[in-house]
C-alpha cells in the first residue's frame, strides 16, 4: 500500500503537530506519523502539561495549608487527594490531545498512527497497529523530539528509580525524594512533591542551579527553594543506587573525586536532561548523519539530504515546545515557498516552580563573557504594591541593556506569575525596543507588571518606586 503527500512529518508533538497544521493551512497535502496513541508528544502526554497540572493543584494545596491564615482565611480538615490530582491531569491531557486530533483533522491532515522510519529519497515506512505501509512525499519533515538522558550504571524503573515520566504517576508522596540534577524538569517536580510531604534533596554536578540562566536569578532561587525546604548538595556525583529493604540508597562523590556520601531515598529522580531521540529513524537511507550527541544540523530547517527537513528537540538549539512549535510552522512555509524564520534571541523560558523563573535574551553571564557593555535595571517585588498586598513579595526583575544604544538585550525575573510576564519583554526584545520605550510605556496600577517598567527605569537611573 502506498500513498503520495507533498510533506510527511514523523512525529506528532509540538514541533510536528504545529508544522502539519501549518502545512495543511498553506494548502499541501500533509501527514503526520507518531508512534504514540495519542498527539501531543511528550509535552501533552508526559511532560509540560501534566507536570503544570500537578504544580498547579500542589501549590493551592500547599497555599491553603500555609497562607490562608495570613489572609484571615482559617482552614480545617485540609487534606490532599492525590488520586483526584492524579485524576484531574489525565483529564487535561486527553482533552488536549483530542483537541490535536481534531485540528489535524480540521486541516485536512492526515494522522497516521505507527514509527515511522525513512526509506530513502522520499519514502517513509510506517510500521504501525495495522502493519506496514510506505508513504511517498515530496517532503519529510524529522520532528521526533527527545527522551530522558539515563544516568550510568543507575536502571529506570519508573517505581522507585523514576524518570519525569514515573515522577508524574507515583502512587503515593515519597518519604523521601531524592532529586540528581538541578534543572528545570527536576526542580519543578520536586516542588510538586515537596508542597505535598515529601522530604526532597537535589544533587547537582554542577556547583550551582539552573545551568544557563542568570546565575543572580539561580541563587535567588536557591535561596528560596532552600528557605521552602529544599536542600541542596552541590558539586556532588551519583556514583550509583543501591535498592534495599528499606528503600534506596544514593552513593555520591565530590565531582572533583573523594568525600563520598550517601543519601537514603524512597524515590530517586533521574532528571540529568533530555537528549535527541534519532536512532532508528533511517537517516543512513538519506546520508544524513548526527553528532555526537544525536542532534542532526540544519540550515534553516533542512538537513544535508535533499527534500529532509528536521524541527525542535532533534536538532540545535534550546530544548522547549514552543522553540519546536516555531520551528514546525517556519519550516512548513519554507515549504510552502514563503519566508518562514525564528528569532533564536527572543524565545523565552519558564520554570514553573513557585515562585516562577522566567528569561529572554542575553544573561549577565554571557555579556561579561563578549565583553559587552551593558547596563542593568533592576526592581524587587517587595517594592511592588499588588506584590506587597497579595503577599507575593519574593524575587525581583533585571533587565539587561546596551550602554550606548539602550536596546534591550535580556530580561530576567523571578516571582509570582512572571512565566506569563515574560511575553512583554519578548515582544520588545522582537522589535528591538529601548529599555527607555517599556519605562515610557503605561502599566496598570496596581499590577505585578509594574515591575518591569520600574526596573527598565531604574536602566538609565530613575527607578520612581524605591
Amino acid at each position: 500500500m502506498s500513498q503520495t503527500y507533498d510533506v510527511v512529518i514523523i512525529g506528532g508533538g509540538p514541533g510536528g503537530y504545529n508544522c502539519a497544521i501549518r502545512a495543511g493551512q498553506l494548502g499541501l497535502k500533509t501527514a503526520c506519523i507518531e508512534m504514540r496513541d495519542t498527539l501531543g508528544g511528550t509535552c501533552l502526554n508526559v511532560g509540560c502539561i501534566p507536570s503544570k497540572a500537578l504544580l498547579h493543584a500542589s501549590e493551592l494545596y500547599e497555599t491553603a495549608e500555609k497562607d490562608f491564615a495570613g489572609f484571615g482565611i482559617k482552614v480545617s480538615g485540609l487534606e490532599a487527594d492525590l488520586a483526584k490530582m492524579m485524576g484531574g491531569k489525565a483529564e487535561a491531557v486527553k482533552g488536549l490531545t483530542d483537541g490535536v486530533a481534531f485540528l489535524l483533522k480540521k486541516n485536512k491532515v492526515d494522522h497516521i498512527r505507527g514509527k515511522g522510519r525513512i526509506a530513502g529519497k522520499g519514502k517513509v515506512e510506517v510500521d504501525g497497529p495495522d502493519g506496514k505501509q510506505t508513504l511517498e512525499t515530496k517532503h519529510i519533515v524529522i520532528a521526533t523530539g527527545s527522551e530522558v538522558t539515563p544516568l550510568p550504571g543507575v536502571e529506570i524503573d519508573e517505581e522507585h528509580i523514576v524518570s519525569s515520566t514515573g515522577a508524574l504517576e507515583l502512587k503515593k508522596v515519597p518519604e523521601k525524594l531524592v532529586l540528581i540534577g538541578a534543572g528545570v524538569i527536576g526542580l519543578e517536580l520536586g516542588s510538586v512533591w515537596r508542597r505535598l510531604g515529601a522530604d526532597v534533596t537535589v544533587i547537582e554536578y554542577l556547583d550551582r542551579i539552573l545551568p544557563g540562566m542568570d546565575s543572580e536569578i539561580a541563587k535567588q532561587a536557591q535561596r528560596i527553594f532552600k528557605k521552602q525546604g529544599m536542600a541542596f548538595e552541590l558539586s556532588r556525583k551519583v556514583t550509583g543506587i543501591e535498592k534495599t529493604d528499606a528503600g534506596l540508597v544514593v552513593a555520591t562523590e565530590a565531582a572533583d573525586g573523594g568525600k563520598e556520601k550517601t543519601f537514603e531515598a524512597n524515590v530517586a529522580l533521574v532528571c540529568i536532561g533530555r537528549r535527541p531521540y534519532t536512532d532508528g529513524l533511517g537517516l543512513e537511507t538519506v546520508g544524513i548523519e548526527t553528532d555526537k550527541r544525536g542532534f542532526i544540523a540544519n540550515d534553516h530547517y533542512k538537513t544535508s539530504a535533499d527534500g529532509v527537513w528536521v524541527i525542535g528537540d532533534c536538532t540545535h538549539g534550546p530544548m522547549l515546545a514552543h522553540k519546536a512549535e516555531d520551528e514546525g510552522v517556519a519550516c512548513a512555509e519554507r515549504i510552502a515557498g514563503k519566508a518562514g524564520h525564528v528569532n533564536y534571541g527572543a524565545i523565552p523560558g519558564v520554570v514553573y516552580t513557585n515562585p516562577e523563573i522566567a528569561c529572554v535574551g542575553a544573561t549577565e553571564d554571557d555579556l561579561k563573557s563578549e565583553g559587552r557593555k551593558y547596563k542593568t535595571g533592576k526592581f524587587s517585588f517587595m517594592a511592588n504594591s499588588r506584590a506587597r498586598a497579595n503577599h507575593e513579595t519574593d524575587g525581583m526583575v533585571k533587565l539587561l541593556a546596551d550602554a550606548e544604544t539602550d536596546e534591550l538585550l535580556g530580561a530576567h525575573m523571578i516571582g509570582k506569575g512572571v512565566g506569563e510576564m515574560i511575553s512583554e519583554l519578548c515582544l520588545a526584545l522582537e522589535f528591538r525596543a529601548a529599555s527607555e520605550d517599556i519605562a515610557r510605556t503605561s502599566h496598570p496600577h496596581p499590577t505585578m507588571t509594574e515591575a518591569i517598567r520600574q526596573a527598565a527605569m531604574g536602566v538609565e537611573g530613575w527607578t520612581m518606586q524605591a
